[in-house]
């Protein structure tokens, strides 16, 4: 499917080596910007899918998205200008590093869906899939180290990893002064097992709030609270 549809925005993907998925689509819907959040950041935008949800769902002056790969960051810039909210969107083709070096603004809130296949790969091998799904180019600790620089005292960083990873980057996010305060475990079907963790850091401690959401009932037969959460985006929800 070389464009997905949603409710009020459309989304390019035939150059991406991502496509759409459930992982982005939750966190966007899930991330909590009920507060103030002026400047938003999307780290790995992909097909800026994170940064046009963020902008559905907030009145924030400032979006902007990073992006490596040279055929997703044109798609992305191609989806922000064919949204309703292009004048709020800007990306950025560059590494994490370069813009870190580069910016000297910091955002209420960060929004990643990074890389999650771990191990190396066959550097005579590389392709954008690979480079896109193998956290080689996007380690965590280089992620919570970057997010440490680039969040406002009072900002927020949310995240979505494997639950295999969880503990791993608990401790890496640690060591950042990031902390988390609300954790969302998803789970296919109620008997399956968690794949997938939500989580939210400040760098205040707060109570940590953690919950689990559970997608089908059966096959194409989903949950009520997913089909809550989902509701503004997908058009059959």
């Amino acid at each position: 499917m070389s464009k997905f549809k949603f409710k009020k925005f459309s989304v390019n993907q035939n150059r991406c080596a991502m496509k759409i998925g459930t992982d982005s689509v939750l966190l966007g819907a899930w991330t909590t910007i009920d507060y103030d959040a002026n400047s938003i950041l999307d780290i790995g935008a992909g097909t800026g899918i994170l940064s046009l949800m963020m902008a559905q769902r907030s009145s924030a002056e400032t979006i902007d998205a990073v992006e490596i790969d040279d055929e997703a960051y044109e798609q992305c810039v191609e989806n922000f200008e064919n949204s309703i909210w292009a004048d709020r969107l800007f990306c950025y083709h560059a590494s994490l590093e370069e813009f870190v070096a580069e910016i000297d603004d910091k955002y209420d809130l960060i929004i990643s869906n990074p890389p999650f296949f771990e191990g190396s790969l066959d550097r005579s091998d590389e392709n954008s899939r690979a480079i896109a799904r193998t956290n080689d180019y996007l380690p965590f600790n280089h992620l919570c180290e970057s997010v440490s620089q680039l969040l406002k005292r009072d900002g927020m960083f949310a995240v979505v990893i494997p639950i295999s990873s969880e503990s791993e980057f608990l401790e890496i996010a640690a060591c950042f002064n990031l902390k988390p305060q609300r954790v969302l475990h998803v789970k296919g079907t109620e008997s399956s097992p968690i794949k997938r963790t939500l989580i939210e850091f400040t760098f205040q401690i707060k109570k940590l709030k953690t919950e689990e959401l559970v997608i089908e009932i059966e096959r194409h037969q989903y949950t009520p609270e997913y089909i809550e959460l989902t509701k503004d985006f997908y058009l059959k929800m």
